[in-house]
């Protein structure tokens, strides 16, 4: 199947960046967010980001302005009539997915290809939700998205071959690595990465000081960012959520959280976009 207009859902930091890659690649993009002010926030950062990308010169000026002229900024859930691939990019909740996704499949082509950005949920179950089993897959892109090269694709049971090459042949448009993972809680990256975060966690809980624990693992393992900088990056919240979810769905003592992390979460301790984590930042 050939993919020409794609629906993104979604304007926080994930969302963003899949609009910005999708319109890199010559895909006309709808950006959905009913919350125009949060849109057009986005908008200016998304550009932004495009303008860095100029400088840096991995693209030039009439390529940005050709990526800019592909994005079409959208209020109503009801332009996704007009999608051959709808990409969901919201809060990481089932109940606000599936909600969604049963909405789009009343609006949108027998044709159209759902595609999810969960990060550990079952693609299975959100599929479920629709008509469309066979049509529906994860896609699953890394922060930032403009940068990370890998998206896991994630077949869910009943997800069609046809569903699954159209899906590769999207993300290699987009410049992208993929690797096939499985349609278990956390797929296959978070299910290693998440295990690692939590130990760094409990290291600190311990009396270990974050800048050791980070030193530790950039000189000793090369690592590019240390395990609670990159905790603090991606959110603590959101790190305590897919903990929470791996535990839930595995039930193996590895996963659970660390008390330490669910305190720092109570206090509103979330890591870069709070300003505090396990480091502090203007």
């Amino acid at each position: 199947m050939h993919i020409k207009n794609i629906m993104v859902v979604g304007a926080g930091l994930m969302g963003r960046g899949i609009v910005e890659v999708a319109a890199k690649a010559g895909y006309s993009v709808y950006w959905y967010e009913k919350n125009s002010e949060i849109c057009s926030h986005s908008f200016t950062l998304l550009k932004a980001s495009i303008q860095k990308a100029v400088e840096k010169g991995k693209i030039d000026q009439a390529a940005k302005e050709k990526a800019l002229h592909k994005i079409t900024l959208v209020d109503d859930l009801a332009s996704a009539v007009h999608a051959d691939m709808v990409i969901e990019a919201i809060t990481e909740k089932i109940s606000l997915k599936t909600a969604l996704f049963s909405e789009l499949d009343t609006i949108c082509k027998e044709h159209t290809i759902f595609a999810s950005n969960t990060s550990s949920l079952s693609i299975t179950k959100l599929a479920s939700c629709t008509k469309r089993i066979d049509k529906f897959i994860g896609l699953h892109f890394f922060s930032p998205v403009p940068v990370m090269r890998l998206v896991e694709i994630i077949k869910g049971i009943g997800c069609s071959e046809q569903t699954f090459n159209t899906a590769k042949k999207v993300v290699t448009a987009m410049e992208k690595e993929y690797i096939s993972a499985p349609d278990y809680p956390g797929f296959l990256v978070n299910r290693i990465l998440l295990v690692m975060l939590n130990e760094a966690f409990n290291c600190v809980r311990d009396g270990i000081i974050p800048e050791d624990v980070d030193k530790g693992m950039t000189l000793g393992c090369n690592m590019p960012m240390g395990p609670l900088a990159l905790a603090d990056f991606i959110g603590l919240d959101i790190v305590y959520s897919v903990l929470t979810i791996l535990h839930e769905g595995y039930g193996e003592q590895k996963f659970k959280p660390c008390p330490l992390l669910k305190n720092m979460v109570d206090a509103g301790c979330l890591g870069k976009k709070t300003g505090k984590g396990f480091y502090t930042y203007d």
